[in-house]
């Protein structure tokens, strides 16, 4: 499932380049050979977690100038001095098939995922001194083959974010409350990072909440492994919260017939399991709620420079095995919802205010 369910993401690269069309007629095949990597894995030397403590391997951290993070947008301002950390896994934003993995110093992926952290991770700020790694991601077009290689490149990824924690770790000290959120490949990332580093482990205590969000959570056959309830209360702390954006009509069947082809974290089987499908409206599980209950869409402008905030127009409500529907909003994105009407893209934007809001919440419980 890890190596096929960016399927969905890897759309938007082709939108981009204004071949929807083709991407229509030709599909999986055209991914494949303008994504996947043509070249052998190559085998990296582990970073270390010391290697962490220079500000240059972060793309945000509290001390670091014109951090991405920090962004605002009107109306709204980070705190000068929150109380808790926050770790954050970006999604992928290398595209390039010369290689299997991102490069810590290309400059082209570095800047697509100040970008995204902006736009998501942009809505803890209020509450969290926000720590973002650079890492060695896998390329989009890992995620469309079944090679070897690609399964390399994830673990070589992984390697570079356990790094990041386990330095971020040290660096924030032994009590400070931490917050955990990721997008996407990282929120893949950030589901493993829960099995080893906090399932178990006194770590599990410090934990406000852990935001794994563009990425299916079966309810019986992965969280039970991850050492984190899912979030039941709108002030729960401790536990962890996930959804996947559609419009209506949905059709979610591209990830939910990957997902099941697949064992979950436990080693049961994920087919026809429930998803963990958190309403970000309300922060609680299995839920409805009307638009009015949005108190802040995120919404870009075209060239993704700027973008405002609009409350009281998106619904969210939790349907069938566990995705989030979101209706037919009002609101125009750039183009950039896939092929089912899946919102992934926009997973945190839609709910910005929201989930500023809940982290808030939860950090004072």
């Amino acid at each position: 499932m890890a190596r096929k369910f960016l399927y969905l993401v890897v759309i938007l690269v082709v939108i981009a380049l204004g071949s929807l069309l083709a991407f229509r007629l030709f599909g999986a095949q055209m991914m494949r050979a303008a994504l996947v990597p043509s070249a052998a894995f190559e085998a990296q030397a582990a970073v270390r977690a010391q290697a962490y403590a220079e500000p240059n391997m972060w793309i945000a951290r509290p001390d670091k100038p014109s951090n991405p993070a920090l962004w605002a947008p009107p109306g709204y301002k980070p705190a000068t001095a929150p109380k808790a950390a926050l770790f954050f896994v970006h999604p992928t934003s290398y595209l390039e098939r010369t290689r299997w993995n991102a490069p810590l110093d290309d400059a082209t992926a570095n800047d697509r995922a100040a970008l995204f952290l902006r736009g998501q991770a942009s809505a803890f700020n209020e509450s969290a001194a926000i720590w973002a790694p650079r890492y060695r991601q896998a390329t989009f077009g890992a995620f469309l083959t079944n090679q070897q290689a690609a399964q390399q490149a994830l673990d070589l990824a992984y390697g570079d974010v356990l790094a990041a924690f386990d330095a971020f770790l040290a660096q924030v000290g032994p009590d400070r409350p931490i917050i955990l959120a990721g997008h996407s490949q990282g929120a893949l990332h950030l589901t493993r990072l829960l099995r080893e580093r906090v399932a178990g482990k006194p770590l599990a205590s410090r934990i406000v909440a852990a935001y794994v969000v563009g990425w299916p959570v079966s309810r019986t056959a992965d969280l039970p492994a991850l050492g984190l309830p899912e979030c039941r209360t709108p002030t729960q702390r401790g536990c962890l919260l996930s959804w996947q954006s559609f419009g209506e009509p949905a059709d979610p069947s591209l990830i939910l017939d990957t997902f099941d082809a697949t064992p979950g974290f436990t080693g049961a089987a994920r087919r026809g399991t429930a998803l963990v499908c958190t309403n970000p409206l309300t922060g609680t599980p299995n839920a409805d709620a009307p638009a009015s209950a949005n108190l802040g869409t995120l919404v870009p402008s075209a060239d993704l420079k700027t973008a405002t905030i609009e409350p009281g127009k998106i619904p969210a409500r939790c349907s069938g095995r566990g995705v989030l529907l979101i209706g037919t909003p009002p609101i125009q994105f750039p183009s950039f919802v896939l092929p089912g009407n899946n919102y992934h893209v926009f997973d945190y934007s839609l709910f910005w205010a929201n989930v500023r809001a809940d982290v808030a919440r939860r950090l004072a419980g």
